[in-house]
Parts: C-alpha cells; sequence; structure tokens
C-alpha cells in the first residue's frame, strides 16, 4: 500500500526501499521543509517527493523567472519575424538540401553558418538574441542532476528530463521543418525514457502529400557526466501513407530501418585513425516545464513539456 514516487535523499532512498515502514523514519529525519507527503482516497499513501528539484530561494527565483521569460520572449518575437516576413529557411534532406554538412556529414548550425541572417538581418537579430537569453538562462538552472536515476526503475519518477518535450526553438538543420521545403512542415518532440534509458525523436508531417506521416527515430543514452548524455543511434521507423509513389488508400504501412551506427563509426575509426564521435548533448537549463541543451555540433535546443505523442 506504500508507494514511493521520489527520492532526493541517499539515505532515505535506501531506508525506504527495504521496508515501508521505513518511510516514517525518513520523514524523521529530513528537514520538514524538503518533504512532502501526500495521501490518497482510502489513506492510501501517494508518495514522499523530497523538495529540491524545482525550487530555489527567492532570490535566485525571481532571476530564474526573469530569464526564463526573456528567453520565451525572444523566442515568440524570432516567431513573428518568421511569420510576418515569411522567412522561413528552407532545409531539404542530406547535403543537398542543407540538412547536414558537406564535410563532416553532421547537422548544419543554422546560426553559426549565417542561414538565418542570410534570409534576412532582421531574423538574424532575433535568433541572436535567443542564443544571448539562453547563455543568461542557463545561469539560472534549478536543476544540477538532470539524469538521476537513468534507466533504471526509478526513472520514470525520480528523473527530472523523463517526458515529452515539444521544440520551440532550434539552430539545427536536421530538426528544422518548413511548408517552403520539399519535405514540410512538420511538428517536432522528444520524448526521454528515464527508464529505458532510450530518446526518440518525433517528427510528424502536417501534410503526408510526399508519402510520409511520421518519423520515429531511436537511440539509447547513457549519462557521462552531471549534465552530458550520449547517444547513439538504433532505428528509424516510418509510418507511410504510399508505397512507391502509389497511396495505401488510406492505410498506414509501418517500417522499420535499423541504424548500424555503432559499427559504422568503429569502421570510420580504424581507418582514419581517430577517435570515433560521439553524439551527445549538454543539458544548460531544465525546471519542471522547460529545458534547454546543446548538441556536440552547438546546436541548440529549447523545449517546452508536453503530452506523450503516439510512438
Amino acid at each position: 500500500f506504500l508507494e514511493i514516487l521520489t527520492f532526493r535523499s541517499d539515505m532515505a532512498r535506501r531506508l525506504c526501499a527495504r521496508r515501508p515502514l521505513f518511510v516514517l523514519l525518513a520523514l524523521l529525519v529530513l528537514p520538514p521543509d524538503r518533504v512532502l507527503v501526500g495521501f490518497k482516497a482510502k489513506r492510501e499513501f501517494s508518495g514522499v517527493i523530497l523538495r529540491g528539484d524545482f525550487e530555489t530561494g527567492p532570490a535566485s527565483n525571481a532571476a530564474q523567472n526573469a530569464a526564463k521569460e526573456e528567453l520565451l520572449s525572444a523566442i515568440k518575437s524570432f516567431k513573428e519575424v518568421q511569420a510576418r516576413t515569411g522567412s522561413e529557411p528552407r532545409v531539404d534532406f542530406g547535403v543537398k538540401g542543407g540538412e547536414l554538412d558537406k564535410k563532416t556529414r553532421a547537422p548544419r548550425n543554422l546560426a553559426a553558418d549565417g542561414v538565418f541572417r542570410s534570409i534576412s538581418p532582421e531574423l538574424g537579430d532575433a535568433a541572436d538574441r535567443v542564443l544571448s537569453c539562453a547563455d543568461r538562462l542557463a545561469e539560472q538552472s534549478p536543476v544540477t542532476e538532470p539524469f538521476r536515476s537513468f534507466g533504471t526503475v526509478l526513472g520514470a519518477t525520480d528523473c527530472p528530463l523523463h517526458g515529452a518535450w515539444r521544440l520551440l526553438f532550434t539552430t539545427a538543420a536536421d530538426a528544422t521543418f518548413s511548408k517552403n521545403s520539399t519535405r514540410g512542415a512538420a511538428k517536432v518532440c522528444n520524448v526521454v525514457d528515464a527508464v529505458a534509458g532510450t530518446v526518440t525523436n518525433c517528427i510528424d508531417f502536417e501534410s503526408s502529400d510526399a508519402g510520409v506521416e511520421s518519423l520515429r527515430v531511436r537511440l539509447t543514452a547513457e549519462p557521462e557526466s552531471s549534465n552530458r548524455l550520449v547517444l547513439a543511434f538504433r532505428f528509424v521507423r516510418a509510418t507511410l501513407t504510399k508505397l512507391f509513389g502509389v497511396p495505401l488508400g488510406g492505410r498506414r504501412l509501418a517500417v522499420t530501418i535499423p541504424v548500424p551506427g555503432t559499427l559504422l563509426t568503429r569502421i570510420i575509426s580504424f581507418f582514419t585513425r581517430k577517435p570515433a564521435p560521439k553524439p551527445f548533448f549538454d543539458v544548460l537549463y531544465l525546471d519542471e516545464n522547460l529545458r534547454v541543451h546543446k548538441t556536440g555540433q552547438g546546436n541548440l535546443f529549447v523545449q517546452e513539456r508536453t503530452q506523450m505523442p503516439k510512438m
């Protein structure tokens, strides 16, 4: 009848795992302002949530909120410029489509490559403001352990990164979709399964005229440090409405394509005599509903918590 939802203290974790009655002891040894006890109907114990994950002092909390609002305002202004001028970057698949860098085959950084500014100086200025605001917000992150319990049975309740995150802004070309490109506009989100230790990039196209309704890119993940998550591509699942250009009559066909990323990088490393590159991202800021991270290519992502998409 006892269900432990979240742990902040190693002492509480050990005590509660051994015997439910030790929850009472945990409540006695921890400071009152760090513990929140909830009860369900029929006097069921709903959990022990140890405060500290998303709470800060009044002064730092005010600075955090101000920096957060500044970033969200900058993103809103960026989108307003795009909508007013119709100046969305046109990105299609591959090197020729401007998605990947010609030399490294890594996702292009639209800000560093001057793509936003080449569209219009106003859009370039708006993008630069978003980047500056993100840097300032990174100094105010209330979470110091974004990967706590990642890859364990406690991940769903103990890992702050667990859940679905909707894209608000990015400099990454491979995550940029617009109506003026052949691949079309799409809704993009990212799902972190902190129990399974996986990350899934979810792309749902607004139009399936091209024959692809959605893409699911699955990666396994492992924390390398307190704020860095190392990734390995596993497979891509495409939901098709056409096969070789022929409509499926309203039906959907799911095609899963394995990605031999580990083997491929080992082969490249062997012949080039260089260490195999590791895809990763660093969490810069994280609270209960906003996430900011930067990839190994320097691409910035700003995401907000959202409902779980169809997987």
